[in-house]
């Protein structure tokens, strides 16, 4: 079992990245509760399964299937691009995080984030449109044959496509799943669905000629050989299928977050008309 859980490759940035994801949290989570705040367990677990999930397709023998089997690979980036970094941020990190650092660390650290070169960019990629062409484009980016035959046979290049990857997809999901809508100053409710359905398509689209296509489209796993004894049409098959299907209806699971936000927010728009009228009757 130690076998399967050692990494094949040791990279520190994935060492590091989860590792102050699970204490920052864990340490959040404590203070929270000790300020007499509310902590959730249904969040917090789905916040630990998202950064567990992140660390075991980048960081045990799941890392070397995906260097030596292309549906392993979809599926490695299924998990990095859509399920692992929508989980951390349906666990809301921007409640729980500023409370691991002390009051004037939290203060200075929000003074960053407000600082104009950090603000501007922000707000530029994750403005919808780009946000959403980003999100797609980074998929069929990596997926051009050409391109991916090198990320696989280049280490620096297969790390940065898998953190690329982690990266994007937090950003993009942080905006579809923030529980913050038009009346707290986010993102409408509406506009998150159009979203969802603008970056589902295509990759319903890349899935299927992947998945339906007659020849070999990645035969960097021909030359470094195959893990398992399959066809190389079937791999091919099987990853054009991950990459359709449950890339996809990550969309779907996207949207029924998104409407139990638009349902909650709607709640609160129709109580505050009572209280407004129930003040100034006409």
């Amino acid at each position: 079992m130690l076998h399967y859980l050692a990494p094949y490759e040791f990279y520190i940035e994935v060492v590091a990245f989860c590792a102050v994801a699970v204490i920052a949290y864990a340490r959040g989570l404590v203070v929270r509760r000790r300020e007499g705040l509310p902590v959730h367990a249904a969040p917090a677990i789905g916040y630990f399964v998202g950064v567990i999930l992140v660390y075991a397709v980048m960081h045990t023998w799941l890392d070397y299937l995906s260097q030596y089997m292309f549906w392993v690979h979809r599926t490695q980036h299924l998990v990095l691009h859509h399920l692992g970094p929508f989980l951390i941020v349906l666990g809301r990190p921007h409640e729980v995080l500023p409370h691991a650092l002390p009051p004037r660390a939290r203060a200075r650290g929000a003074r960053i984030l407000r600082h104009p070169l950090v603000r501007v960019p922000y707000r530029i990629v994750q403005q919808p449109v780009i946000a959403s062409v980003l999100f797609v484009g980074l998929i069929y980016f990596w997926l051009t044959p050409a391109i991916h035959f090198d990320a696989m046979l280049s280490n620096d290049l297969y790390r940065v496509m898998n953190g690329s990857m982690v990266v994007d997809g937090l950003l993009f999901w942080w905006l579809i799943v923030d529980p913050r809508g038009s009346l707290d100053g986010g993102l409408a409710f509406g506009t998150r669905i159009l979203m969802l359905w603008m970056v589902m398509i295509p990759q319903i689209a890349i899935g299927a000629y992947i998945g339906l296509h007659g020849s070999i489209l990645y035969d960097v796993y021909a030359v470094c050989g195959r893990a398992w004894p399959i066809s190389g049409m079937l791999d091919q098959r099987l990853g054009g299928l991950i990459t359709w299907i449950p890339g996809a209806m990550m969309s779907v699971l996207g949207a029924l977050v998104v409407f139990r936000h638009w349902l909650r927010e709607s709640e609160r728009a129709e109580a505050r008309r009572t209280s407004t009228l129930e003040t100034f009757p006409s």
